[in-house]
């Protein structure tokens, strides 16, 4: 039976012997796959369920995931010499490129790597992307008219947007990879300076940070503000689900398209079973099913033609260095967090 286990059991947890399911009609007799997985994400549970029910169903494999939200990758560092894990699930390519650069990967072949289009993959097999996640600005627009609404980021610092907006906090990767996308694309264009004038800025026009996707709707749904960032497939689901009367932008200088990527974790307990989940869970099947079942857009095409119709649609994507985001994450993400964001505005639930 799977179980869904919490990181201070991991240990624990992780020590026991598991059996396995005999199901392994699916399971080449070459391979010598244990019957356990561990898989470090950031990925809703209901969705993880989903996966982990369908990968146990065609292997026999016992899966265990534990949900790290934003230490996902501080977790993974913390076990380089002791590995507790053997998928890392979730996390923006920056993130993947960093940890590959100090060695936590192992290479993987999947049978889809060859579809997968060259920007959604590393070129020396450590990762892959399975789903695209942009992230784009929205409003109410029951409370803000499209004239009156932000038609670009640099729009957010206006003074007329004051205690308008409101976001994720940190712990959301999302948030934390589109502030990064935000800096790399100020520095870029401007200098650093101007970057963290940009942040400091929005701060000051920001009303709450929230660390709950679902509080931070309702604030927008009940007229606290009219403004916010978010994944497009949240937005979508709020709007046409729960008949949230919101409106999607798509900024001018594009919207920061993040790439949600799987890797197997180096000298994991369980290679065989790792090196399986990754092949499982990056196929067009799994990425139909979830596109189908919670909104995730595919990386593969051949995913993305069985998938629902608004995932076909334009949208300008900004112009990213991800390897540069990479490098500087870390200190990036340190300094928002100490030096810009306003504790007093974050709410905790």
């Amino acid at each position: 039976m799977k179980k869904k286990i919490t990181v201070a059991l991991l240990t624990a947890a992780i020590s026991l012997s598991l059996v396995a399911c005999s199901n392994k009609e699916n399971v080449s007799k070459n391979e010598k796959l244990e019957d356990t997985v561990v898989v470090y994400t950031t990925h809703k549970e209901e969705m993880l369920e989903a996966i982990s029910d369908e990968f146990t169903k065609e292997t026999g494999i016992n899966v265990e995931f534990i949900n790290l939200k934003g230490e996902l990758a501080d977790r993974v560092r913390s076990e380089k010499d002791n590995p507790q894990a053997d998928v890392m699930f979730g996390g923006d390519t920056s993130t993947y490129m960093q940890l590959k650069e100090e060695g936590l990967y192992e290479k993987t072949e999947p049978q889809w790597k060859d579809e997968l289009d060259k920007s959604f993959k590393d070129s020396e097999g450590y990762w892959y992307g399975t789903i695209k996640t942009p992230v784009m600005m929205f409003y109410n627009k029951d409370l803000l008219s499209a004239d009156k609404a932000p038609k670009d980021w640099s729009d957010l610092t206006k003074e007329e947007y004051k205690d308008l907006i409101v976001t994720r906090d940190s712990l959301s990767s999302s948030m934390r990879s589109t502030v990064c996308a935000l800096i790399e694309n100020n520095i870029k264009t401007k200098n650093e300076d101007a970057a963290w004038k940009y942040l400091t800025d929005l701060d000051k026009n920001i009303k709450n940070y929230y660390n709950s996707g679902s509080v931070m709707y309702s604030a927008i749904g009940k007229g606290e503000a009219a403004i916010s960032i978010a994944v497009l497939s949240d937005i979508i689901d709020n709007k046409e689900n729960n008949k949230m009367p919101l409106e999607i932008v798509d900024a001018e200088s594009g919207s920061v398209v993040i790439t949600d990527c799987v890797a197997a974790l180096k000298n994991a307990p369980h290679p065989n079973a790792a090196a399986k989940f990754v092949d499982f869970v990056g196929s067009a099947k799994v990425q139909a099913m979830i596109a189908n079942d919670f909104n995730r857009i595919p990386t593969l095409d051949s995913a993305l033609k069985d998938s629902p119709a608004w995932m076909a649609t334009d949208y300008k994507a900004m112009d990213v260095d991800w390897d540069v985001i990479g490098k500087n994450q870390s200190k990036w993400i340190e300094k928002w967090e100490t030096d810009i964001i306003d504790n007093n505005k974050v709410e905790k639930q």
